[in-house]
């Protein structure tokens, strides 16, 4: 069996993401075309140890990307090749840098919004009103959304983690929207005889006639279908990310923002603007979903005014 059969079926019998297999490959081949073409079977941890020092010395990565390919290749030799003796010396790490979060001040946010419409605003207002990253709210089911409880119920997010979140009421109006456009491209489908989409992990086998189902359809389901890269079937999954990501940055240089930000700004956002209203670090913690508090405790900068409170001599 070739290296790449064995690498698929080792990672999705572990359930990694799609991405995260994608990119795990892509490391590997990195790995085994900078020892040319060797086989990994042949190699040491000198060898792994000599591949990440180059990452740093001559392309410059960060320390993150110097991380995550260190992931891919333990994932190799432990998981694929059973390798579990490999040793890896010490290798040159990449150096973390400390850097605060880019955040919009409040009037900031409401005009990135402002040049915002349809289904790029709503998903604006979902990370900005509850904190949620962007593949976050374009995966959100219509089962997830608890419109009498005000809340949001996040599955599978960083970590594999589930968290509940709160529920805008400036976004509910958009949401019921979604779920009827959603509704009516389902019942289209099913007359069609088109019933699948994409559960994680083993629910495709727990629940069968899922796909039947409206509860799990994408809310923000894309218009057309498609074909599932790992099952083969055709079914519809929800909008691409790419999208979204358009339609702020144009916001961002309408709004007349000099800022070097994205999407995740209004996550940042969130997490600032409870903070300077006086939510304790603790709620905030848990409707982020950080395992730590010392995660959260990065957007405590804004806390006081800006260069830390301290009044400048020329005023």
């Amino acid at each position: 069996m070739r290296l790449q059969e064995k690498f698929r079926i080792a990672i999705r019998t572990e359930n990694y993401a799609l991405s995260t297999e994608r990119n795990y490959w892509s490391w590997i081949k990195q790995f085994i075309r900078f020892h040319r073409m060797q086989h990994p079977e042949q190699m040491t941890g000198d060898d792994i140890q000599s591949f990440l020092n180059q990452l740093v010395l001559r392309r410059n990565v960060a320390v993150n990307t110097q991380q995550q390919a260190l992931c891919a290749i333990v994932f190799l030799y432990k998981n694929v090749l059973g390798r579990e003796d490999i040793q890896i010396s010490d290798w040159l790490h990449a150096r973390r840098t400390k850097k605060l979060p880019v955040v919009f001040s409040e009037t900031e946010a409401k005009s990135v919004i402002a040049h915002l419409s349809g289904t790029p605003m709503l998903v604006a207002q979902l990370m900005y009103g509850s904190g949620l990253r962007l593949m976050e709210s374009i995966r959100l089911r219509v089962k997830d959304v608890d419109f009498g409880r005000s809340e949001i119920t996040v599955r599978e997010g960083k970590g594999n983690k589930d968290r509940v979140t709160v529920l805008p009421e400036r976004a509910v109006s958009g949401l019921k929207e979604h779920i009827d456009l959603s509704r009516v491209l389902h019942e289209k489908a099913l007359q069609e005889g088109v019933s699948f989409v994409h559960l994680p992990g083993a629910l495709a086998k727990k629940y069968p006639n899922a796909g039947k189902e409206l509860a799990w359809q994408y809310i923000f389901a894309s218009s057309q279908l498609s074909r599932d890269p790992r099952s083969g079937n055709i079914g519809r999954h929800h909008i691409n990310e790419r999208s979204i990501q358009k339609a702020v940055k144009t916001a961002i240089t309408k709004a007349g923002i000099h800022k070097h930000a994205s999407c995740h700004t209004f996550r940042h956002n969130f997490a600032t603007h409870l903070l300077e209203s006086g939510y304790d670090i603790r709620t905030v913690q848990e409707l982020l979903g950080h395992a730590n508090v010392n995660t959260t405790m990065i957007y405590t900068h804004v806390l006081n005014r800006g260069g830390r409170g301290v009044k400048s001599p020329v005023d």
